[in-house]
This record gives structure tokens, C-alpha cells and sequence, in this order.
């Protein structure tokens, strides 16, 4: 039977916990209610809010009296976390299920943050219909708009919720069905993860093609802030065998102040982790604004692109790109495991060729030699090329260079 975990503040949401439990009973879903609340109910739980705090390292009966609201939502969502953790890895989760306000859906997501990639988790929240980032991250969290306040069952929070349990059993059955497959089949490939933009697709496809003739997987994420951040998430949680790095440009947006950044740890956590990785730097000529009109002022008279209507793209100077070369060279010097740098001569994206509209050789140059000088007696190899970063041969060596550190070689 296919196990879903219900994780709430039970000391105002009781009712409605009820319900779904009830509800997911009925679809043939065993069920695990983890009480996040700190207050008192009579709810039956299979894990007391007691356990979540002291999960958290902290005292119920302390959260309780400090009168700290904001203390208390944090502490109870890292105990939920602790708690999952151990379900999972008694492999008792097949799904997650909450609801809640800002309070309760802060607790559920810091809950579900850590769990992989494919385990379903749904938040049904009052806030699902404004800025989710916060509640997402990263993750493949899926958020359901409550419409009205989680406040009884009524005939509107009736359908809402009635649909998230069956979504919820529905998933959990699937996942519970896709374990069974896993653990009956053959081992899946080992998992390449790989960084694009339009303006690198046709590196990255290159590459992407002969990984997948040497057995790999390759997952491609689209840089543009979240993609790099999930990029570094998989990297992190020791999913990956490797990471074909292409398309480091949301460095440029975090440098500059775009509005793809993916945050100053972008393009650390397969070095902090071991991971081999093969890294370039693609479209690092380019920061990324919405519409023309929404370029911030003291960039108007820069040389800028209007990809779309919806996308405008402002050139790097020397400057800039003489700070990424030395900001790129530092992260893969600290690397802990095998890393290699390669350097396309001819241009870092699709409007940095020859004669397009960014080709500015003086900028690449000065980030190229910023790379060399800042990895200078370092392990980390540089592979320089007098190709453009979309030349099909500069992906395929990327891709073969990656194999090779992955099999034991030197960088």
C-alpha cells in the first residue's frame, strides 16, 4: 500500500486533516500524520509535535512559552525535515501532503526540501497564488491555490482538498510503483547534469549526443536561475556522476545584477562534492532583463540585445568579464574533485560569434586570461580550443574530457 505523510500545525488544522486522512484512507493510501504545531489538539498522530521539536533539537514547552512565532514555524520545519528523513530512509514515503497558511506552508516546505528529486510533494497553501519561489526553490515541490482560507471543510475547500488527496494518493501509488520497477529492473545509467541556454543549445546538444553514446543520462537545465540552482542541488545531493557545466551565465546576472541569477554558490557544489565536473564559459557575454523598458536606468546606454519582447540582453564589458574569469577560476580551484576548463577561442554564445552582435574579442580575451592566470599551478586542466563554443567539436571533446575524469583519469 502506497504510504503518504501528512505533515500540518494539527493544533489549528485539525478539522481539515481529519478530512484528508479520512479522504486518502478511502483511496486506498496508508497514512502518516506528522503534527508540526506546537500547540494542544486531540488529534491522533503517528508523530507527535513532542518528537518534531526535539527532531529539531529544540523543547516543545519552550517554543511554546517563548512566544516566538517565527522561532517556532523554523524550528518545527527542521524537525519535520529530520523527521522525513528518517521515514524516508525506511524507505515509509511515497508522497507528502500539507496545507496550510504562510506559517504552515513555510514548515512543509522547509520539510520537503531535502527529499529527492521524484518524490511527490504537494502543498495546497493560501499563498500558492503569489511569489512560490520561497516555497519551491529548487525542488519539484507542487503547490495547489487553497482559493479560499483553510478554514473548515466547506464546499469549496471540500473540492480543493478532495483534489489533493486524490493527486497525492494518485502520485504516491505511481511512486511506489516506480520503486518496485527500479529494484526489479536493471540499474538506470549514471546521471549526467548539464547547463544550457538558447544561446549554447547547439554545445550542449552536441555534447548531450555523445554522452549518451558513452551509457550516460544526461539531464539538461536551463540557466536561468532556478535551472542553475537545481543544477547545484542534484550536484549536491550525490545524484550525479558528473556535470558538463556549458553554460555558466547566471554568474554574470549575480555579478552584474540580471535577473537570472542563481546566487553567489552557483558552480560550487560538484567541487565541494567531488564531482567531476567540465566547465566553459558559456554566455558569460551576456546579463539577462525582462522588457526593453524594464532595463534598469544606469544600463541605458550599454550595448543591448532584445532577444524577444519579453527578454533583453545587455553585453558584459572587459570589466565584467575579467571579474567572472577570476570569480570561475576561484570556484574550480577550490574543487574537491576533478575538474577541467575549456576555453572556446572563437566566441562564449551564439551572439559572440564573429561579426554578431556581442562579438567583443578584447571582453573574451580578458576573461579567458583571467581563467589562466587565476588556475595557474592548479590541477584543474585547461582545454583551450580555437573553436566557437557551438562548434559540434568543442561539445564532443567537453563530453569526452567529462567521461574521462569520470572513469579515473586526470584531469
Amino acid at each position: 500500500m502506497p504510504s503518504v505523510v501528512l505533515i500540518g500545525t494539527l493544533d489549528t488544522k485539525g478539522e481539515e486533516y481529519a478530512w484528508l486522512r479520512n479522504r486518502l484512507v478511502e483511496l486506498g493510501s496508508d497514512v502518516i500524520v506528522v503534527d508540526a504545531g506546537v500547540g494542544d489538539h486531540g488529534f491522533l498522530v503517528d508523530v507527535s509535535n513532542q518528537r518534531v521539536a526535539e527532531a529539531a533539537g529544540s523543547d516543545l514547552r519552550a517554543l511554546k512559552e517563548g512566544g516566538d512565532r517565527g522561532a517556532a514555524v523554523t524550528a518545527m520545519g527542521e524537525g519535520a525535515a529530520a523527521i522525513l528523513a528518517g521515514l524516508h530512509a525506511d524507505r515509509r514515503v511515497d508522497a507528502v501532503l500539507a496545507l496550510g497558511g504562510s506559517g504552515g506552508s513555510s514548515i512543509a516546505a522547509r520539510a520537503v526540501r531535502d527529499l529527492p528529486i521524484g518524490l511527490p510533494k504537494l502543498i495546497v497553501s493560501t499563498m500558492a497564488a503569489g511569489d512560490v519561489s520561497p516555497y519551491v526553490g529548487a525542488k519539484d515541490v507542487t503547490l495547489m491555490y487553497s482559493v479560499v482560507d483553510i478554514a473548515g471543510i466547506n464546499r469549496v475547500s471540500r473540492a480543493i482538498l478532495g483534489n489533493a488527496a486524490a493527486a497525492a494518493a494518485g502520485m504516491a501509488r505511481s511512486h511506489q510503483l516506480a520503486k518496485a520497477a527500479l529494484t526489479a529492473g536493471a540499474p538506470d545509467r549514471p546521471l549526467i547534469g548539464a547547463s544550457m541556454f538558447g544561446v549554447t543549445t547547439p554545445a550542449v546538444d552536441a555534447a548531450r549526443e555523445r554522452l549518451d553514446e558513452l551509457g550516460y543520462e544526461v539531464l539538461v537545465f536551463h540557466a536561468t536561475g532556478s535551472g542553475g540552482r537545481a543544477l547545484e542541488g542534484l550536484a549536491a545531493s550525490g545524484m550525479l556522476a558528473g556535470v558538463l557545466d556549458l553554460t555558466t551565465t547566471e554568474l554574470a546576472d549575480d555579478l552584474v545584477g540580471g535577473v537570472l541569477s542563481a546566487g553567489p554558490e552557483r558552480l560550487t557544489a560538484a567541487g565541494a562534492h567531488g564531482v567531476p565536473q567540465v566547465v566553459a564559459p558559456g554566455a558569460l557575454d551576456m546579463v539577462n532583463f525582462g522588457p526593453r523598458d524594464t532595463v534598469p536606468a544606469p544600463f541605458a546606454d550599454r550595448l543591448l540585445y532584445v532577444h524577444n519582447p519579453t527578454v533583453t540582453l545587455m553585453r558584459t564589458t572587459p570589466d565584467e568579464m575579467r571579474e567572472l574569469g577570476r570569480r570561475v577560476a576561484a570556484k574550480l580551484r577550490a574543487a574537491t574533485g576533478p575538474a577541467a576548463l575549456f576555453v572556446p577561442r572563437q566566441g562564449v554564445s551564439a551572439l559572440d560569434a564573429p561579426g554578431a552582435a556581442f562579438a567583443d574579442p578584447k571582453a573574451d580575451t580578458a576573461c579567458f586570461e583571467a581563467m589562466e592566470e587565476g588556475l595557474r599551478g592548479s590541477p584543474v586542466a585547461i582545454e583551450d580550443l580555437d573553436l566557437h563554443i557551438n562548434d559540434p567539436a568543442f561539445g564532443r571533446a567537453m563530453a569526452e574530457r567529462l567521461h574521462h575524469l569520470i572513469s579515473g583519469g586526470a584531469s
